[in-house]
Formats: C-alpha cells, structure tokens, sequence
C-alpha cells in the first residue's frame, strides 16, 4: 500500500537502509571476528583432533604394556629372589674366594 505522504516514503527508505546496513556490518564483525581467533589459533600451534587422538590411544597401548611389563618382571624378581637364596647357600664360598692370576709361565 503506498502512501501520498514523502516524509514516511522517505523514513521508510532510510530504516531499509539502515536494517541493511546493520546487516552488512553484523557479518563483518562476524568475518573479522573468525578470522582473528583462527590467528590466535594458528599461533598458539594447536595440534589437531585427530592428532590428539591418535597420540591419545598410543599412550593407552603403552601405559597397558607398561603395566603387563611391570607385572612380568614382579613375578621375574619374586622367581630370581627365591632362586637366588638357594644358590647362595649352595655357593657360598665360592663366591667370596679371591680370584688369582696365575703368572704366564705357568701356563
């Protein structure tokens, strides 16, 4: 419905204007904005998400060898502690006899 008054046709036009306006400087802010957090990004050197994943599920495969290490050598120690205390009563004294050279002539 258009009006015969120029004073609403031209406050009609200049509110257009400026909704439009308005808009283009909402999606420069905007375009701006995005680019200067994918600067600090880049500057802070983030590593990827699939990166961090990857290294994530590394680090679990080896904590999870680590452990099943760590159980092996305490079972190993427990083996080497009891076979050593019988080895050492049977070797005692050979074990603390001084170890002689015997000169080159000899030989």
């Amino acid at each position: 419905m258009a009006t015969d008054n120029p004073l609403l046709d031209q406050l009609s036009k200049l509110l257009t204007n400026a909704a439009g306006a308005a808009k283009g400087m909402r999606d420069e802010l905007g375009t701006l904005i995005k680019t200067q957090t994918e600067r600090i990004v880049n500057d802070l050197n983030l590593v990827p998400r699939e990166e961090f994943d990857a290294m994530k599920s590394m680090h679990a495969k080896s904590r999870k060898e680590v452990e099943e290490l760590r159980a092996r050598l305490a079972v190993l120690e427990i083996a080497c502690a009891k076979n050593d205390s019988r080895d050492s009563r049977l070797f005692k004294t050979s074990r603390n006899k001084p170890v002689r050279r015997q000169s080159p002539k000899l030989r």
